[in-house]
């Protein structure tokens, strides 16, 4: 059976690098729709609908990391990669503050790229097919649905990203007991790094603040283990 293609979002200004990327994802049977920099990749994001952004760090008129911050406000569950020549701690700490899935340090393979973006669209794509799981969860006031990665409270919905609700999923099932920091890295993550170990702190933050409405609600850091979910 014939399946459809997916769309990938790259946005890159070295006219060489792009066109040689656009050529071999297509060569791997993805569509891909290539941006020159950050302002004209932000003008076309919402005129079609991507499963991938592949975005450039250092551009001009518009840098990957403000992109990712506007894609992220109209989409909060597009995986994103970023493309950099920059290899600094902060730089990568950034990209996860924004959303970030993953980070690759120019130069690179086109293997390692196309196993990266491989691993990233079979994690978001699995929870389709894992029936025997729970999806719903009951957090205080807040009703949680890891199907479609919604956080509801009196009507209203906080659309998660795809890391934000596999994390609070292992929070819920873990409610009230510690969640080690290694079992959430490596289940979320697949990795258990100094990198990784900083964006799920991060993540961590964004979840706390989702949840500050109910009062009863408290994510506690246990120093050096992990964390608890309580509820009073």
């Amino acid at each position: 059976m014939k399946t459809e293609k997916l769309n990938i979002f790259l946005v890159e200004d070295d006219p060489n690098l792009g066109t040689i990327l656009k050529e071999a994802l297509e060569m791997s049977d993805y569509n891909v729709s290539l941006f020159k920099d950050g302002e004209e990749g932000w003008n076309n994001f919402t005129k079609n609908t991507y499963d991938m952004c592949l975005l450039d760090v250092m551009m001009p008129k518009r840098d990957g990391f403000s992109l990712a911050a506007e894609i992220r406000k109209v989409d909060a569950t597009v995986p994103i990669i970023f493309l950099t020549a920059k290899s600094m701690k902060e730089d990568k700490i950034e990209g996860f503050k924004v959303g970030a899935d993953d980070y690759i340090t120019k130069p690179f393979s086109m293997e390692e790229l196309e196993l990266r973006i491989g691993a990233i669209l079979r994690r978001t794509s699995k929870t389709k097919f894992e029936s025997d799981e729970q999806k719903t969860f009951k957090i205080g006031k807040f009703t949680f649905n890891h199907d479609d990665r919604s956080l509801t409270l009196d009507g209203k919905s906080q659309n998660l990203t795809t890391k934000e609700a596999a994390l609070l999923r292992l929070l819920c099932l873990h409610q009230n007991n510690l969640l080690e920091r290694d079992v959430a890295l490596k289940s979320v993550w697949h990795d258990d790094n100094y990198f990784t170990g900083r964006s799920m702190d991060v993540y961590i933050t964004k979840l706390r603040k989702y949840l500050k409405e109910d009062e009863n609600i408290e994510i506690i850091n246990v120093h050096g283990s992990g964390f608890r979910l309580m509820i009073k």
